[in-house]
């Protein structure tokens, strides 16, 4: 294809037009056909995010002083997850573009903090379980960090001891999740946030996928592991808006415990023509909508709307567990502790063949590396009513495997891309 820019405009009308066409063979995610990649709470939840994104969709955050609003937006959002994540009267945080820009900023902070405290370090390093996201080695890379992934327990879960092991002189921080993605359930926070305390180490707490449905779930009545900054030695916490709080694409907060960390965390220069800036968060222009559209929905959903879609997700969960313990040659991971979980195959079954069947089957399946697995990813909204279609085509999927009329096609193992 040959790189040539438009010579001339269309109208409005066929441009929506080329767009629909295009988005022709993108994966049905309102069918709950996906379990990756996008978030859903209802229509109206949407509808909410959508308007207030429109309302302030050419401001830009990085200008706090010539939008104010923005900044009330950005200030009680944060004031309301540092509620519902029990942070104290001088925890702070700032909203990002995501999940990887939270841990990012973690990362960054603790660095600076590191080096501005600790004489004679050599190139800091961080330790986390090999459930890690991968951000934290993207983050490293570009902060010239180094990162060490210890192996996990037997229940998928980081081990501590083996953590502890792994610490060295250069050692600046430990990484807990909450839950891990690849497998669903909840690093020991309390056990690393003891050993970080011990140790004069930084715990970040990445609660990505948790930090906004797991406080509704515990008021639901299930037990949760204790994971926040109720937890002493939790020093930060990366929480998406995006993922279970719904909000607009993208839009991630960063907790730290108290303020001490906040010149650490912002980015100041002078040396140039135009003057003084600062940032804090890596990004300079910051989009208004998601800011917006953030306040929006939580101020919209409040706690008894998030509990209330909690209550359904969870209910689907169980009922596809139900399902999938009884079908003969699968089972769980593990017990799932939210809303991520996982199957492997039993008695020889090939576990790539039932995913290429389901994907025959109109379904966007996600595998697992390790253990070889189909992953559900996380379940929202999307997929409550069609937990029963997902069962039977499942069933009829490790039937047609079991005998023989699928075989497993070559397919990478790939999140992203």
């Amino acid at each position: 294809m040959q790189n040539q820019f438009p010579q001339h405009g269309l109208s409005a009308e066929e441009v929506l037009r080329q767009m629909e066409a295009a988005r022709e063979h993108d994966v049905d995610w309102r069918g709950g056909r996906i379990n990756i990649y996008t978030h859903f709470a209802g229509d109206d939840v949407l509808d909410v995010a959508k308007d207030a994104s429109r309302l302030f969709f050419s401001e830009n955050a990085l200008g706090q002083s010539a939008f104010p609003s923005l900044k009330k937006f950005e200030s009680d959002v944060i004031s309301w997850a540092l509620g519902l994540l029990n942070g104290g009267h001088e925890a702070m945080g700032s909203i990002t573009s995501g999940g990887t820009e939270s841990i990012f900023m973690a990362l960054k902070t603790a660095r600076d903090r590191a080096r501005a405290t600790r004489p004679g370090l050599g190139k800091p390093e961080i330790v986390v379980p090999y459930s890690a996201h991968p951000a934290f080695n993207k983050g490293a890379h570009f902060l010239d960090m180094r990162v060490k992934r210890i192996p996990l327990r037997d229940s998928y879960r980081a081990d501590v001891d083996a953590m502890a092991k792994a610490i060295g002189p250069d050692t600046i921080m430990l990484v807990g999740s909450a839950p891990q993605f690849p497998h669903g359930v909840f690093d020991p926070i309390e056990d690393l946030a003891a050993l970080a305390k011990d140790k004069g180490l930084w715990l970040h707490v990445d609660a990505c996928v948790g930090g906004f449905i797991a406080p509704f779930v515990r008021k639901l009545g299930q037990a949760i592991p204790p994971f926040d900054f109720s937890v002493e030695g939790v020093t930060s916490i990366s929480a998406d808006l995006h993922k279970y709080g719904f909000t607009a694409k993208g839009a991630s907060t960063i907790l730290f415990a108290d303020k001490s960390m906040r010149p650490f965390q912002v980015f100041e220069f002078d040396e140039w023509s135009r003057g003084y800036y600062q940032s804090q968060t890596f990004a300079g222009t910051r989009p208004g909508g998601p800011i917006a559209a953030a306040w929006a929905v939580l101020r919209y959903l409040g706690e008894d709307g998030y509990t209330q879609i909690a209550r359904q997700i969870l209910a689907a969960r169980d009922r596809l567990v139900e399902g999938i313990e009884g079908i003969d040659g699968l089972e769980l991971m593990c017990r799932p502790e939210l809303t991520v979980m996982g199957f492997v195959p039993t008695k020889g079954l090939d576990i790539q063949a039932v995913a290429e069947a389901m994907g025959d089957r109109g379904w966007f399946v996600t595998r697992a590396a390790e253990p070889p697995s189909i992953h559900l990813g996380m379940l929202t909204m999307a997929h409550v009513p069609i937990v029963e279609d997902y069962l039977s085509d499942l069933r009829a999927s490790v039937e047609e495997v079991r005998t023989g009329r699928v075989a497993a096609r070559e397919a990478a193992v790939t999140y992203g891309g």
